[in-house]
């Protein structure tokens, strides 16, 4: 087959792909909540004949498509949840729930797979081994759904694994492609600085926990400052500071909260030992207690080199060298980096941003929405690189 035979291809199955999208975006779901969403996935899949369908945890849904010959086996990944963000576009297929969202893209994402399913399981007699379509729950929300469906054994007997994300601030028709370290780890701690409150007119009868506090975050920066290699990608922002009651009173104790981002994994480990000594020393220097808490989520995404080169090569070749850009890495943070753990990955940006149709606004906004006219780049980068990973020495 050639290029313009799978363009045909997608061409054809645009409409569904742009109505699996708009039924998605019409009733979004939350993480851990995604019933409805993994049931029309399910069902929707089961239209397409030639699948073998799996439920692996309550919100999941995993499709295998085995070809005719034995193979290697490459896993697909798309992620269905959507956020706690009351939407306020004015589309006819806008949020029906209040309070819930597709602000992330996800809802291209499943539909950009549901149509990549639709392909090549009607192209199953060209598949040597096995596509594993992974539709997945909960990656907005820790611990995530990729975990879970790892546990569940989803990525058992997988040899590479890719995964799309629709991307905001890359135009339409352009796909990021990164190597190595692509997105960070988001940890999040809890600090709770302890002194002893009091009237603010006599603060020397108080030990001042609010500014205590203030020192604990301005010192907190030295963590990336100073303490960590300039050339490390480290960020540490405290998001919240709150304490107190009153104009009157000094507060005995002060609470913040906050984030700290990471690409390599061992700065990562490091980190929260130099927060916590930084943290005390300032404490007992002013005669407060402290206490710290510090999770590690998602681990840092860090693309493997051989599929990322298989995933470059297959921009080049189906879209030109214009439509590659090299990317550089993004402090978000993403689930997929469970997948990696059990085959080497590679996860890429597809370009959804259109500023002469008012598409800019950035993730996770109200306002949010992606151009899809995007979706037959993802689609016919998720086939071409399935025959590419599989082995095949021609593309369709």
């Amino acid at each position: 087959m050639t290029t313009a035979t799978l363009s045909d291809l997608v061409a054809g199955i645009q409409a569904e792909v742009v109505g699996y999208r708009r039924h998605l975006h019409r009733n979004p779901e939350l993480s851990f909540h995604e019933e409805k969403t993994a049931q029309y996935v399910y069902e929707t899949l089961e239209s397409f004949g030639g699948l073998q369908l799996l439920r692996p945890t309550e919100n999941s849904v995993v499709a295998r498509l085995v070809g005719e010959r034995p193979g290697r086996t490459l896993a697909i990944r798309a992620d269905m949840d959507a956020l706690p963000i009351q939407e306020e576009n004015d589309f006819e297929f806008a949020s029906q729930n209040p309070g819930v969202m597709h602000a992330c893209g996800h809802d291209g994402h499943t539909a950009m797979l549901l149509g990549t399913a639709k392909l090549l399981a009607g192209m199953k007699d060209r598949i040597n081994g096995e596509v594993r379509f992974l539709f997945q729950h909960a990656e907005e929300l820790f611990p995530g759904g990729a975990e879970q469906m790892v546990e569940a054994g989803v990525m058992d007997g997988v040899d590479a694994v890719i995964g799309i994300h629709l991307w905001a601030s890359l135009p339409v028709g352009k796909i990021g492609v990164a190597y190595g370290p692509m997105m960070a780890a988001p940890d999040t701690f809890e600090i709770r600085v302890k002194g002893s409150g009091g009237h603010a007119a006599l603060p020397q009868e108080t030990v001042d926990a609010i500014a205590i506090g203030a020192q604990v975050v301005t010192n907190l920066q030295h963590v990336v400052s100073r303490e960590t290699d300039p050339i490390d990608n480290v960020v540490l922002s405290v998001t919240k500071f709150s304490g107190g009651s009153a104009y009157n009173v000094i507060p005995g104790t002060v609470e913040m909260l906050g984030t700290v981002r990471t690409l390599d994994p061992e700065v990562r480990e490091k980190v929260p030992e130099i927060m916590e000594r930084v943290v005390k020393g300032i404490t007992s220097a002013h005669g407060a207690e402290y206490e710290f808490e510090y999770q590690f989520g998602y681990r840092p995404l860090i693309n493997d080199d051989e599929v990322t080169r298989a995933i470059e090569e297959t921009v080049r070749e189906t879209f030109g060298d214009e439509a590659l850009e090299i990317m550089r890495p993004t402090m978000g943070g993403e689930d997929f980096s469970a997948f990696q753990q059990k085959a080497p990955g590679a996860f890429f940006w597809v370009g959804a941003g259109n500023e002469e149709r008012g598409i800019v606004h950035p993730h996770h906004h109200p306002l949010f929405t992606v151009d899809e006219d995007a979706f037959p780049y993802g689609i016919k980068a998720f086939v071409n690189a399935t025959f590419k990973l599989l082995g095949e020495t021609e593309t369709v």
